[in-house]
């Protein structure tokens, strides 16, 4: 994965009114991906597919999660603070995110030509710091 900034903390000049307004205005949702796709004590897993030109909005991150992109891609990402990076993942670019307590927000946006799938698995606050365990 490589990573531009293409704005810095804290300056909002060059964002477009109609995100600023969804950032202040709208419900964030605190969901990580498009679709649930499993969920158990432990964990759940998403999954994410952003088809070129296609975005999901502003979106809460207080959990710890890991990612893996299965596709790459080029997309651009708007923090809540002001930071504006541009991505590029490569098929299996994967990523731990330690989140607890931090209230993180972020949209992503894909500006590539091919759809961008990640799968997300999402710890569960209730087990932070216990041991997972895979059985038959």
């Amino acid at each position: 994965m490589q990573c531009v900034e293409l704005n810095p903390v804290g300056n909002f000049d060059p964002w477009e009114q109609e995100k600023i307004d969804e950032l202040l205005h709208q419900e964030i949702s605190q969901s990580l991906g498009d679709r649930l796709v499993f969920e158990n004590e432990s964990v759940k897993l998403w999954d994410l597919r952003l088809d070129p030109g296609e975005r999901i909005p502003f979106r809460n991150h207080n959990t710890n999660y890991s990612w893996v992109c299965t596709t790459g891609g080029l997309a651009l990402t708007r923090h809540g603070d002001g930071k504006i990076n541009m991505i590029k993942l490569e098929p299996g670019d994967t990523e731990y995110c330690k989140n607890i307590g931090k209230n993180y927000t972020n949209d992503l946006e894909n500006i590539g030509e091919n759809t961008i799938a990640i799968n997300i698995l999402e710890y569960k606050e209730s087990n932070v710091g216990k041991q997972l365990l895979f059985t038959d």
